[in-house]
């Protein structure tokens, strides 16, 4: 009851309530309290960083000081301009109020990133960016986080990890707090200002998959599996409605992560990203490219090139189950364990050991082979000079696949050279990840809106969460509007009139 939500609120709650503990969360929270707000950030996981701890880490702006540094001129419209180059039939659902936005307020989020300490490396191109705008963090994205939560505790914010937002507090249909379960009992914290939704997208939730997608994206698995759109959950429930929910970035067949990965395990340290820095602009790439190689092999997906040149994919059974080159990411999760792997053989292993042909690469940045994969993924890379002894190295039945191999060599895809023949090597498994790109529905301003357009009073929205109808492809997109949205939408919440 209104009453008695007004009964509970006392003049020490917080002005902002943050909900989402990841990077658009933490940049509103700190851009609410450095105008002088108390802020509460509400995460349900127990540690900061959310989907941007697995991101790889670029974020594309304009204005850069690293820009001017190389002599780049570069301005907010040229970038609003390339952004639509990448949407293709996609551009007549972008919503140009919230691409602009971004582009003119993405250049003052990067400012602030490097004023926190975080190290980039770049720009690197990227067409149909006009001009190098791809600024790559070092040593790994984990270093956002880690300056982001560190200037958060500085200014005050209270963070509580394990709290799971369950309902908002509406009076007079205003905003006004937030219902969490934590601790196995459930809690209430009111906003005297706004209530900011930051926490991430639904790639985890099923049901909102299958009911924004289809039941086939719905198999596909999330690349965080606490990605199950509790905040955009929130959102609806007080009258908000996704925009795009049927969009999605992916689903994509990537290798499953190692259990351990020197450069994701590397402490974002300022330090170590300054002088991995000094090197990759200093050092012969002979000499850092294995660095690097341990960075692309974790995190980039195999290319289509692959399966046109003759590699196919089978399941946990041996069998070959698709067309690898319509649309295999599908497929996989069809599969037993939702897995796959890619066979090779001795020759196309050979055509892809060096340029043209990579396994997968990071545009900009390098490309990855398949010694790279045989140096630094040795728990995914396995070879065999008989059928049935890579059978046994994977674990699928020896005559299955012997069969399924017999099978292929009689009717090989149309193109390819030749047929698979001893050696033969399996890369995998791989799995079918992906990414949301439905968000609520949002104004310039970062508020809330409902279906019929109009503000939700109190309540704002920033990252994927918010993404409210914004396209991001291209490298570098998602990651300036999660930060970006979620500095403008601390501002906006911090200079909501106090209820």
């Amino acid at each position: 009851m209104p009453g008695q939500n007004k009964a509970a609120r006392t003049q020490q709650d917080p002005e902002v309530i943050v909900v989402g503990g990841g990077g658009s969360g933490l940049f509103a929270a700190i851009e609410a309290a450095e105008m002088g707000r108390r802020v509460l950030v509400l995460e349900k996981n127990p540690v900061p960083g959310g989907t941007t701890n697995w991101a790889i880490g670029s974020l594309s702006s304009s204005m850069s000081p690293m820009q001017v540094a190389i002599g780049v001129h570069d301005t907010p419209e040229a970038h609003y301009e390339d952004m639509a180059k990448f949407h293709g039939n996609l551009l007549a659902r972008d919503n140009p109020d919230l691409r602009k936005v971004f582009v003119e307020n993405v250049p003052a989020t990067l400012k602030k990133l490097l004023d926190m300490g975080v190290v980039f490396f770049g720009p690197m191109p990227e067409p149909p960016h006009r001009v190098p705008r791809m600024h790559n963090v070092l040593p790994n994205s984990r270093a956002y986080a880690h300056a982001l939560y560190r200037r958060a505790r500085q200014l005050g914010v209270d963070v509580r990890y394990n709290h799971r937002a369950c309902r908002l507090i509406r009076e007079r249909e205003k905003v006004v707090g937030v219902e969490v379960e934590a601790d196995g009992s459930q809690k209430r914290f009111f906003a005297r200002r706004g209530v900011v939704l930051a926490g991430g997208d639904f790639s985890a939730n099923r049901e909102m998959k299958r009911e924004y997608a289809g039941d086939v994206i719905a198999q596909a698995d999330a690349l965080v599996k606490t990605s199950t759109g509790d905040a955009i959950q929130l959102g609806l429930d007080v009258g908000g409605e996704i925009v795009n929910g049927d969009l999605m970035s992916g689903p994509q067949l990537r290798f499953v992560p190692p259990r351990t990965n020197l450069m994701t395990m590397l402490p974002p340290s300022r330090f170590l990203a300054l002088t991995m820095r000094w090197a990759m602009a200093i050092l012969p790439q002979p000499v850092i490219r294995p660095f690097i190689m341990m960075f692309l092999t974790t995190v980039l997906e195999p290319q289509r090139k692959l399966y046109e040149s003759g590699a196919i994919l089978i399941n946990r059974d041996g069998a070959r189950f698709t067309d690898e080159c319509d649309k295999p990411q599908l497929a996989v999760p069809q599969q037993k364990g939702k897995e796959a792997y890619i066979i090779l053989d001795g020759r196309l292993a050979k055509a892809f050991s060096a340029c043209p042909n990579y396994i997968s690469t990071a545009p900009g940045v390098a490309y990855a082979y398949l010694p790279d994969y045989r140096r630094n993924r040795k728990d995914i890379y396995h070879s065999a000079r008989s059928l049935s002894g890579l059978a046994s190295k994977i674990g699928v039945s020896p005559p299955t696949l012997e069969v399924t191999i017999a099978d292929y060599n009689r009717n090989p895809r149309p193109g390819c050279a030749g047929l698979l023949e001893p050696p033969f090597i399996a890369l995998g498994p791989v799995r079918s990840w992906l990414l949301t790109e439905g968000g609520l529905r949002i104004s310039a301003s970062m508020e809330v809106l409902s279906k019929s357009g109009q503000v939700i009073p109190g309540l704002y929205a920033a990252g994927a969460t918010g993404q409210g109808g914004i396209i991001l492809e291209g490298h570098g997109h998602h990651l300036g509007w999660a930060f970006t949205s979620g500095r403008l939408a601390g501002r906006a919440a911090a200079l909501q009139e106090m209820s």
